[in-house]
């Protein structure tokens, strides 16, 4: 027979397990903590997940949950089994690495505005990282501790989006349609890295700048298309 929950108990938990994660990192963080940041007693927890491990799982898949949080049937979560929140993550990276905006204009052979095209990618790349945020910061924090998932997200993830960006700033400059610059991997690394602070890690500033959230990202988006297009197409 299922179990009966609060109706907000399972998003609160993801909610203040995924906080605890992002602050102490995968290893540091224990059943208590999450139990503090909670307000319930440690064997409380249990009645939610068996394990460290399982509470991990849960937050991975739902800390950026957008819809009204799914019922889940069979409480306590059991323990995942090996490589099952790794191969989750995989999927869902893949899921969101493919930006289609940038994948179109990868494949496009003639650019006749290359500043409308370039503030689509922008965009793009800002909402998906800014609708994902929790789960970047919570992968960015949990991946020190573990070896495979750091592979996966510093490596593949972030590194297979650096490179894509950094061909399509080649294409575009080697065609003369946005400005040059030096190494256009450092270029691209900069436009991420940059939309990721705005779009992601301000949230966890300990000291951030007030600003809202439609602002910072005009403002961050427009800073871009100004530093690399051409004149004629600014």
């Amino acid at each position: 027979m299922a179990r009966k929950t609060p109706p907000d108990r399972l998003p609160h938990l993801v909610a203040c397990a995924t906080q605890v994660f992002i602050d102490q990192g995968y290893r540091r963080t224990q059943m208590d903590d999450v139990a503090a940041a909670l307000g319930v007693a440690k064997g409380t927890l249990y009645l939610y997940v068996a394990s460290k491990e399982a509470l991990f799982d849960l937050v991975i898949r739902h800390a950026d949950e957008d819809s009204p949080f799914p019922a889940l049937a069979h409480l306590p979560l059991p323990t995942p089994a090996p490589e099952a929140t790794l191969a989750y993550v995989r999927e869902r990276l893949a899921r969101n690495q493919t930006l289609p905006t940038l994948t179109a204009a990868l494949a496009r052979q003639r650019v006749t505005d290359a500043r409308a095209e370039l503030a689509l990618i922008l965009e793009e790349l800002y909402d998906t990282l800014a609708r994902n945020r929790h789960g970047i910061k919570l992968l960015d924090r949990s991946a020190h501790d573990q070896p495979e998932l750091a592979a996966l997200w510093f490596d593949s993830a972030r590194g297979g989006l650096i490179a894509t960006f950094t061909h399509y700033l080649k294409t575009r400059m080697d065609r003369k349609r946005l400005r040059p610059v030096s190494d256009a991997a450092v270029g691209a690394r900069l436009i991420i890295e940059a939309i990721a602070f705005w779009a992601v890690h301000r949230h966890w500033d300990p000291h951030p700048q007030v600003v809202d959230e439609t602002v910072a990202r005009d403002t961050v988006i427009q800073f871009l298309l100004n530093a690399l297009t051409l004149k004629e197409d600014a």
